[in-house]
């Protein structure tokens, strides 16, 4: 497995591992280049508090023997003493709820076992790419059924928040990823056209999960736009011709892609913009009338 590089390495970083067991600390221990990194382990999450207090580390990662309730506890503590902490809760039981609170006291990312190992390398890799980082994920208003969020227009964020999505979706693997993947590609693109990756723009997140069906909903920022615009995306390509749109976008100055909404078409089920172009709803069919709910 590739080690992980911290960006500028003029100097040691310094990550703190809660002991989980022989083979997850080795796991995670793998994850950082030795020439970049220094590791150290805390016996328990009172000891990695006591650590804390004594110097500063660039990221912390829970033990899995924790729960995420007690772990968020940890990160309340912590703020008190350091307080932009990059925590990364690791817990061995999916809580509902947890999820929930780590986004409210600003968890970095939630894993719960059986986790994976290149979804974690990512989220570690992703701490240490920008400075300010812990205002990127508000939460307007919550249930486990229906939530509200604001995401900072920047890459981090959106997949920092597809991550935590990931463990509190409730839906099959499949279904959970199909979701992930369209929401991730409009989320991106609600950032980059409405918000023009402004790290002080906000794009506006719904979800909504009932019996039958997911929904989410993303307002940008910007003034909108209308479908038939749409030259430099996939959608506005002739059927014989996949790959037009990548003139536009070259034309335009625009980075390579295109093909993001195109993609979130195919993996859900409904796809509704708003009159402003603003505004998308993505929605999601869990089975059919007379199937059993999915839990």
């Amino acid at each position: 497995m590739a080690t992980l590089s911290a960006p500028v390495v003029s100097e040691h970083y310094r990550a703190l591992i809660v002991d989980s067991n022989p083979e997850i600390n080795q796991l995670l221990a793998n994850l950082f280049d030795p020439t970049d990194w220094t590791i150290r382990y805390a016996a328990d999450n009172k000891d990695a508090l006591k650590l804390a207090h004594e110097r500063s580390y660039d990221l912390i990662i829970t033990s899995q023997k924790t729960s995420g309730r007690e772990d968020v506890e940890l990160l309340r503590r912590l703020r008190l003493v350091r307080p932009h902490t990059r925590l990364v809760i690791l817990t061995d039981e999916f809580v509902p709820g947890d999820v929930l609170n780590s986004i409210r006291e600003h968890a970095f990312s939630y894993f719960a076992r059986p986790f994976s190992t290149e979804k974690l390398a990512e989220i570690i890799r992703l701490s240490m790419v920008e400075p300010c980082w812990d205002d990127g994920i508000e939460i307007l208003s919550a249930t486990p059924e229906w939530i509200r969020l604001l995401v900072r227009c920047d890459i981090v964020a959106a997949n920092r928040l597809l991550q935590f999505y990931r463990e509190a979706s409730g839906l099959p693997d499949a279904e959970t990823e199909e979701v992930a993947v369209a929401l991730r590609e409009l989320l991106v693109n609600a950032m980059e056209h409405g918000g023009r990756f402004d790290p002080h723009q906000y794009v506006e997140v719904g979800y909504v999960r009932t019996k039958r069906v997911v929904m989410c909903r993303i307002k940008d920022p910007g003034e909108g736009f209308s479908l038939e615009e749409l030259q430099h995306t996939a959608l506005a390509n002739p059927p014989d011709d996949p790959f037009h749109h990548m003139a536009e976008r070259e034309a335009r100055g625009m980075r390579p892609g295109g093909f993001g909404i195109l993609m979130a078409k195919k993996l859900v089920d409904e796809l509704l913009y708003n009159e402003q172009g603003n505004e998308v709803l993505l929605v999601k069919y869990l089975g059919k009338p007379g199937e059993p709910t999915k839990s």
